[in-house]
């Protein structure tokens, strides 16, 4: 099937990796970058809507009509901030982009990237774990055709990727070492946006996806 996407979080490394693949797929016909900064690549396939605030998003925006996927994957650190700002930014701004895209798109399927460890009871000790599992809860009461939450964990990068913090090229380089000790806690870019792509395709019957399920439903 042709895939019509939406992707958010170019700029940064998961977004970027996930772009590059759907850039490559040839069952990837259109990409659609919603965004606070633009994304230095032209390419036939790609487009980008520079929004400064995703609260001010509403359903009059022909930009974000006529998708039938969104591969989520804007996120931020929750490293020294209160529970009420990661809150207003992974919670609330996610719920106000989803329900909006979920309105203009009916059957649109979404793939949101959340973390190895969320905590889908909120009721947990860790703070960033349990507005993560408040979030993906959340999206799964949306009326799109299938949410699918994505919890990776160590994860290798794609050649050519700009966004990439020191520590993940620590990580790149001790990939092959931490993928043979914690086969079930890593995985590459590649697999995530293979697996992202496959959900859309032929689905997938858990609607949380571990590393395991991601390396599984990529390579299966």
């Amino acid at each position: 099937m042709a895939i019509k996407v939406i992707i958010t979080g170019a700029t940064g490394m998961v977004g970027e990796g996930v772009l590059l693949e759907c850039l490559e797929h040839p069952d990837v016909k259109k990409i659609q970058i919603v965004g606070r900064k633009h994304y230095d690549l032209d390419h036939p396939k790609l487009k980008q809507f520079i929004v400064p605030d995703f609260f001010g998003l509403n359903e009059s925006e022909a930009d974000l009509s006529g998708y039938n996927a969104c591969f989520f994957c804007a996120g931020v650190s929750s490293v020294g901030m209160n529970e009420a700002d990661y809150t207003r930014v992974t919670y609330d701004m996610t719920l106000h982009f989803a329900r909006i895209i979920a309105t203009l798109n009916p059957g649109m399927v979404l793939t949101y990237i959340s973390g190895q460890a969320t905590d889908s009871s909120e009721k947990g000790r860790v703070m960033w774990a349990r507005v993560k599992g408040k979030t993906e809860n959340a999206l799964m009461q949306l009326p799109f055709k299938s949410v699918y939450n994505f919890r990776p964990g160590i994860i290798k990068s794609l050649p050519g990727q700009q966004n990439i913090k020191s520590i993940f090229k620590v990580v790149d380089f001790l990939y092959p070492v931490l993928h043979t000790l914690f086969p079930n806690y890593s995985g590459t870019l590649k697999d995530v946006a293979t697996a992202m792509i496959k959900c859309v395709q032929i689905g997938y019957p858990k609607n949380i996806l571990e590393v395991r399920d991601i390396n599984s439903l990529a390579n299966g």
